[in-house]
């Protein structure tokens, strides 16, 4: 019983130093991820976004990495909203919505530019050319607000809105990493 009852306690003291230095790591980004978020309107999102991938923080972190990780989390949300769409558009069809019927089918093509202009963008930093980043970061964060707009006059709220809005945050992300290959 004598060992258990000093195991427990230095357990909970190593996990609680763990917990410790673990989220001062987050809250201390490194120099590189702390200039990037300072540039965009929400600082907090843009360190927990970058930081969502493990390679970031570590020795080796760079604009490179930052480049792929930000354009990579940009597509997966551009390609997810894009898979979601037919499903609501499904319920609204259901629902003989004619307004939220036309305004999903008109994100699902704005969803179809981002996606194109995403995947374009990462295309780009594997071959090393940079001159069109900040571009097509444009392009889908547009594409997202483009999206939003297409819901006026319809029922609120709006079912896109969180996947618009975290669409232009990234993006967002995307051309102030951008701005570092110019």
């Amino acid at each position: 019983m004598g060992f258990h009852s000093l195991l427990s306690p230095s357990i909970l003291v190593l996990f609680f130093i763990f917990l410790t230095s673990s989220s001062s790591e987050v809250t201390k980004p490194i120099k590189l991820v702390d200039n990037i978020c300072k540039k965009t309107s929400n600082y907090t999102f843009c360190v927990d976004t970058l930081y969502s991938d493990s390679r970031v923080g570590s020795p080796d972190t760079d604009s490179y990495l930052l480049g792929y990780v930000s354009f990579g989390l940009a597509y997966i949300n551009a390609t997810t909203t894009s898979s979601q769409i037919p499903v609501l558009l499904k319920n609204a069809n259901t629902q003989k919505n004619a307004s939220l019927q036309h305004a999903l089918q008109q994100c699902h093509r704005y969803y179809k530019k981002a996606v194109s202009a995403i995947e374009e963008a990462y295309n780009d930093l594997n071959s090393d050319t940079y001159s069109n980043l900040i571009s097509l970061a444009k392009v889908a964060s547009d594409s997202a607000s483009d999206c939003e707009g297409s819901f006026n006059g319809t029922v609120k709220p709006y079912p896109l809105t969180e996947r618009n809005n975290g669409l232009r945050r990234l993006c967002e992300i995307c051309v102030v990493v951008s701005k570092l290959f110019t």
